[in-house]
């Protein structure tokens, strides 16, 4: 068992668990770190072993919200599982669009745009879109906060505070989400989420199919645009990914050993070593992600991956071309 490609499957486990569910796209960031730590296995295995290394960093959502996402707990009464069902209805709703539109173009994506030209436009185009999205969407709580229309607002002028009891009443679980936070929207709750706004995100996921454009990036951005806070937009897009991921796992799987795809122990080491560390990386990243994003807005993560496109743009036809080590 060779130490050294088990230490590069856990720096790829690394990366994939903090990008997975970071706005900056996971698999932009493995293709880009395969230029520079590349896995001694086949082309079709590592083609496999981006997509299914995905596997440990889903098993952390289902752990993470094991008892939200549970029907059967016994912790719930029949209101909570029947909003259960609800939920999943709307998660499996939300993937049809990715479904429908990527597993027929899968190898096409694969054999086309899986390149550093195309992961470092993605990378800017969205990192441009969050910092437009997140200053509109600070304007438009300026406008509302100065008009008295947020929970725990009141107009320019008014010389008296709004009691957190005329608060609960006039915004329910939104309330919690306006006082005293940047996180605002007209969804404040997975209980508000209507089946259209649901199959709206899955529209936007179906951009994340293009390399660099990071799953978790669109489908937050068409969260904030169809009107949900940030925390709800994060959460419900780490619930699509569940589905997404293990039905992308599976058909790689399928597609690999169809076309007479093989591998050993070693691999099987290298698989396991990348997923479990993605599942133990996850864990921390998503918690910390939910907390960040209660007082946080994206830009700064519009801001990285602008910088990180430029840099790859400026190594792969600039530094690279000039040391040799690229066409």
């Amino acid at each position: 068992m060779d130490i050294i490609e088990l230490l590069k499957a856990a720096f790829l486990g690394l990366v994939e668990g903090i990008t997975e569910w970071l706005p900056i796209s996971s698999t932009g960031h493995m293709i880009l770190v395969d230029e520079f730590i590349k896995l001694n296995v086949t082309e079709e295995f590592w083609n496999m072993f981006l997509v299914v290394i995905q596997l440990g960093a889903i098993l952390a959502v289902c752990l993470l919200f094991f008892h939200e996402l549970n029907p059967f707990s016994s912790k719930k009464g029949k209101d909570g599982r029947r909003a259960t069902w609800s939920l999943w209805g709307k998660i499996v709703l939300g993937c049809i669009p990715a479904a429908v539109i990527g597993i027929p173009l899968d190898d096409f994506m694969e054999e086309h745009l899986y390149s550093s030209v195309v992961v470092a436009a993605a990378l800017i185009v969205y990192g441009i879109a969050f910092i437009v999205i997140e200053s509109w969407r600070a304007r438009r709580r300026s406008e509302l906060s100065a008009a008295g229309a947020l929970p725990g607002s009141r107009p320019a002028g008014a010389h008296f505070a709004a009691s957190p009891v005329a608060s609960s009443a006039a915004g329910g679980a939104a309330g919690s989400a306006y006082d005293g936070d940047s996180d605002f929207g007209a969804i404040a709750s997975l209980d508000e989420l209507s089946w259209k706004i649901a199959l709206g995100i899955g529209c936007f996921q179906v951009l994340s199919l293009i390399p660099g454009t990071s799953r978790s990036g669109s489908t937050i951005i068409g969260g904030l645009l169809l009107g949900c806070t940030r925390s709800v937009a994060s959460k419900f897009t780490f619930f699509l990914a569940i589905p997404v991921m293990f039905g992308a796992s599976a058909l790689k799987l399928v597609k690999f050993f169809i076309k007479g795809g093989t591998f050993g122990a070693p691999e099987l080491a290298i698989l396991g070593v990348g997923c479990a560390v993605a599942f133990v990386v996850s864990l921390l990243a998503i918690k910390w992600l939910m907390g960040f994003v209660r007082r946080h807005d994206f830009k700064a993560f519009g801001v990285y991956r602008i910088v990180l496109g430029v840099l790859v743009l400026a190594y792969f036809f600039a530094i690279a071309p000039a040391l040799g080590l690229a066409a």
